[in-house]
């Protein structure tokens, strides 16, 4: 197997060189046969532009940078695989060996398999004690006045019920909150957004109407800048983003509120022997820079 990255480069190395010999730092301690048959061109999966998830990764891994003008420009190759959620992510990396994707760990599966960072495994104990450094909040917004029944579902989602419900769902709370104290609502409340907050706002909006069954809540995934900008212009109640709101998001009168954490886990093939890759290994695949396993 040849693993070709550029981004393993010492101080007398360019990001365009390509060093072969990276091979030992990347990959598992599988069988030498499983090493050496293992080889091909990687299949660079990303999400789509508006996708918090993507938006967080190329700030975290510094895939985005700023040019000449000081605007910050996203250099993910032009040969990436777009998908545009987290289940076509994880199908998509579950049925091709060779490619790489990230996605929310909070909806992590047994369909592919997350790799170490610089040595840290993706875990929600390692997010927590800041030794796994790509994580990021998970934001919901609201804009103008907020009617009773949408207040009533976000306090709940602040509480410790809320925030029990979170940490079911695999994501870290925001910590101590005090108990919901509210109730017998009545009403529709609309939720749109991030793929990636999706599923525990499902959860949340489970447990809520367990306790307010006569409140309606549609919850409509598509991703984080959709959401804010359904937020901003009073199609949604609600706005999901997995990243933390914009400068022009806030300037348009959203209100953020976070109400989690989460790490970003980035996911190969279960074929694929590597285990373990550095941020500047993943920039490097990214960016075009690194095209072979």
């Amino acid at each position: 197997m040849a693993f070709l990255f550029a981004g393993c480069t010492n101080g007398n190395q360019s990001n365009a060189e390509v060093n072969n010999d990276a091979i030992s730092d990347v990959v598992a301690e599988d069988s030498v046969e499983t090493q050496v048959n293992f080889a091909g061109e990687i299949t660079v999966v990303s999400r789509e532009d508006g996708s918090g998830t993507r938006g967080a990764f190329i700030e975290l891994f510094g895939i985005e940078q700023k040019d000449e003008s000081g605007e910050k420009v996203d250099y993910t190759t032009d040969m990436a695989e777009i998908t545009n959620s987290t289940s076509v992510m994880l199908t998509t990396v579950e049925g091709n060996p060779y490619a790489i994707g990230y996605v929310s760990m909070g909806s992590l599966n047994d369909s592919v398999k997350a790799v170490s960072i610089d040595g840290v495994e993706p875990t929600i104990g390692n997010v927590e004690n800041g030794t796994y450094a790509v994580s990021r909040p998970f934001n919901i917004a609201t804009c103008g006045e907020v009617n009773d029944v949408t207040r009533d579902f976000i306090d709940f989602i602040m509480s410790a019920e809320g925030q029990a419900v979170v940490t079911e769902k695999g994501y870290i709370s925001v910590g101590e909150a005090a108990p919901y104290t509210g109730g017998g609502m009545s009403g529709k409340i609309t939720v749109g957004g991030s793929s990636s907050v999706t599923p525990v706002m499902e959860a949340l909006k489970e447990a809520y109407i367990v306790l307010n069954p006569d409140v309606t809540i549609e919850i409509q995934q598509s991703d984080s800048t959709t959401g804010m900008t359904s937020a901003s212009e009073g199609i949604c109640d609600i706005g999901m983003a997995s990243r933390d709101l914009k400068d022009s998001e806030l300037e348009a009168g959203l209100v953020p509120t976070v109400i989690a954490k989460d790490g970003i886990a980035v996911i190969v093939n279960h074929e694929n022997p590597v285990a373990n890759m550095t941020q500047d290994e993943v920039r490097a695949i990214y960016m075009g820079e690194a095209t072979e396993w």
